[in-house]
């Protein structure tokens, strides 16, 4: 569908000072750029350097148009089946909707230009300040899907993408080479429709643990299908990882609006990947604009800040202690993501996940283990 006519209303020429001079800033962050190795093999020092710097990285050109089309023909049908509101169990033809037959938390609903979350306690209450709501055009409809989890169940493109032997690289030159997983989303800001996602911090955990450290709650990959702008990509503050859990209200008090001043957004171009640090303050406006963004996240930690940890279940996964056997259960995904890629593109060097190579495990991406995938995010390792 084409964009719906709106913008920020009383908000809209501040908003527009805010974005372009964020866009600025951004892009003289220097954290950005391809995915570069050293003669050794290793992930190049001066990435390293500027995602602890800045808390997050913008990897250039990492999927190719190929896999673009195949995530859009994935994409577009999904949205194809999606219920017809919040709780129907069927699509609009008429067919069991998607995740219909999900046990976990898969679906999350938004009035457009919403903020579902700002000021609730959704997500043990990290979203502590609400966004402003823009005024959707008439003919808006009553409720979007703006986030869905567990998404390499209903994607063979996603899995391949969670396979990809770059990010798994990175993966492990930021986490250790016996990373795990966290967990995999794909966000939908709809031109015109698409809701706001409030500031916040994604940790929960470790805050107060004596070994706290900038990496402790893991990163994101967010992979851009359409490529995302200042009006609608995410907004992060460089830096804040490395200062502990932020006040928010504070920094929105101050800023006397919900436009933090030292944030900028994250622009990309179609097939980027940006990485976020979990622990940095981020959040993203509703979507006035006219483009589309679609991001394929999925997000990894370090194997030490989960193993122990007695999840409650809060938002993602299960609840029960994170130990070797629910670790193993869930890294499988890896294990798919790597074969299926391989099958996809076969002149690509696969990734070598070390857990599974020690311990001498081989997994095989085919028709018969896909219905061993379904819920899976039930095993969601959330700190």
């Amino acid at each position: 569908m084409s964009a719906l006519p709106v913008n920020y209303g009383s908000e809209e020429s501040a908003m527009q000072a805010y974005l372009a001079a964020g866009e600025k800033r951004a892009f003289e962050l220097g954290n950005r750029g391809p995915i570069r190795y050293t003669a050794d093999g290793r992930i190049h020092p001066d990435i390293l350097e500027a995602y602890w710097r800045c808390g997050f990285y913008v990897f250039e050109g990492v999927l190719k148009p190929d896999e673009l089309a195949d995530i859009e023909a994935d994409f577009k049908n999904i949205m194809d089946r999606l219920p017809t509101g919040p709780g129907e169990p069927l699509d609009h033809k008429g067919r069991p909707a998607l995740a219909a037959d999900c046990k976990s938390a898969t679906l999350f609903w938004s009035k457009p230009l919403g903020d579902p979350a700002g000021g609730t306690d959704f997500a043990n209450g990290r979203h502590p300040v609400k966004m402003f709501e823009p005024t959707a055009a008439s003919d808006a409809p009553q409720d979007i899907v703006y986030l869905i989890l567990g998404t390499l169940q209903f994607s063979e493109a996603a899995l391949r993408v969670y396979g990809h032997p770059d990010l798994l690289a990175v993966a492990a030159a930021v986490n250790g080479d016996d990373f795990v997983p966290f967990n995999e989303a794909l966000f939908i800001k709809e031109p015109g429709l698409g809701a706001s996602v409030a500031w916040h911090q994604d940790g929960v955990t470790h805050w107060n643990s004596p070994d706290w450290d900038e990496g402790s709650h893991g990163f994101n990959f967010m992979g851009q299908l359409y490529g995302c702008t200042a009006a609608n990509g995410v907004w992060v503050v460089p830096g804040s990882h490395k200062l502990g859990k932020a006040d928010i209200r504070s920094m929105a008090a101050k800023a006397g609006s919900d436009r933090l001043p030292d944030a900028v957004p994250i622009i990309c171009k179609p097939g980027d990947v940006a990485m976020t640090n979990r622990q940095a303050v981020h959040g993203s406006f509703a979507n006035t604009s006219r483009d589309w963004r679609v991001t394929v996240n999925m997000g990894f930690h370090r194997r030490r800040s989960v193993l122990g940890v007695v999840s409650t279940g809060t938002l993602h996964g299960g609840k029960g202690a994170y130990d070797e056997a629910r670790i193993q259960a869930r890294a499988r995904l890896i294990g798919y993501g790597i074969d299926a890629r391989r099958q996809r593109f076969p002149n690509e060097t696969p990734f070598v996940y070390q857990p599974h190579a020690r311990a001498g495990e081989r997994y095989e991406w085919n028709e018969s283990v896909r219905p061993s995938i379904h819920d899976y995010n039930l095993l969601d390792l959330s700190i």
